[in-house]
């Protein structure tokens, strides 16, 4: 993790978010017959020529490195399904279409590892860069409308990279917000010695006439 401040909210570096959605589950298509493979995290296989099976991303990474298997593309990677979000991203200025929290990353391990297994590989690079910058835009333009009456943000279908990338700005702006208001009510609010004012004269009783002895 990046290094930060005690105060500062915590910001991973691409590479690291990277590294977290490698345990996301893909499906491949074995050429070789291999047995199960026995892991700290889990048992996989067996493996069989032609039969698709789900291994995690990094596995399936792994096994196409070394021509051991061919990776079916996720059915939210075709060109239809991204026309479709990329359409309705621009339709709906305030929502943000459903996709797999990891999908920015998902998307750059496949095609940087995988790119031979996809048809119109280039189109889906292209609509996937342009979903990226539209629900960025999104993301912007919603930070610009925080002020000090903002007390939290609360954004659906957001995904693990656009998270980490809004996060620290985001945290830092409400925390400003609220030392400011603090700060404002502080001055405001009378501290115990004025609150306790010197009684005047009205306020005191009538002095009592002592008999003369």
């Amino acid at each position: 993790m990046a290094g930060q401040g005690p105060s500062e909210p915590a910001l991973f570096t691409e590479l690291e978010v990277e590294f977290m959605a490698e345990d996301e589950p893909v499906n491949i298509i074995p050429n070789v017959r291999m047995d199960t493979l026995h892991m700290i995290c889990g048992d996989y296989g067996p493996f069989r020529p032609q039969i698709p099976i789900t291994v995690p991303l990094w596995l399936g990474i792994a096994m196409k490195k070394r021509s051991k298997c061919r990776i079916q593309p996720p059915g939210w990677m075709s060109v239809e399904r991204l026309t479709e979000v990329l359409e309705m991203e621009r339709e709906a200025p305030r929502e943000f279409q459903p996709l797999p929290f990891h999908y920015v990353e998902i998307a750059k391990l496949l095609l940087d590892n995988a790119r031979e297994d996809f048809e119109n590989n280039y189109m889906v690079q292209s609509l996937l860069e342009d979903i990226k910058d539209v629900r960025w835009d999104k993301v912007e333009k919603g930070l610009k409308t925080l002020s000090g009456r903002t007390h939290a943000v609360k954004l659906k279908n957001l995904s693990a990279m656009e998270v980490n990338r809004m996060r620290t700005f985001t945290v830092r702006a409400l925390q400003s917000f609220f030392k400011h208001d603090n700060d404002d009510m502080m001055k405001q609010t009378p501290t115990d010695s004025d609150s306790q004012s010197t009684p005047t004269s009205s306020d005191r009783l009538p002095r009592r006439t002592l008999r003369p002895r």
